[in-house]
């Protein structure tokens, strides 16, 4: 008998689902735990944009700027 395939999430899909998560049913602390980690993961993404801007700045400068 074949296993179930393995379900995929999409990128950003657990986002999407955190984002529609009722608040309601958390407490102060546990909100307070939520935006600590949030605000974390806002400064994850910001230093992986920075070093994604700095990789096309280099490429750029290296071979041209693109035209869009």
């Amino acid at each position: 008998m074949e296993e179930p395939a393995e379900v995929r999430i999409g990128r950003g899909q657990r986002l999407a689902e955190a984002v529609r998560e009722d608040l309601e049913l958390y407490g102060v602390v546990e909100l307070e735990e939520r935006l600590e980690t949030l605000r974390a993961e806002i400064a994850r993404v910001e230093a992986q944009l920075e070093r994604k801007r700095a990789g096309r700045a280099a490429a750029d400068a290296l071979f041209g700027a693109r035209s869009t």
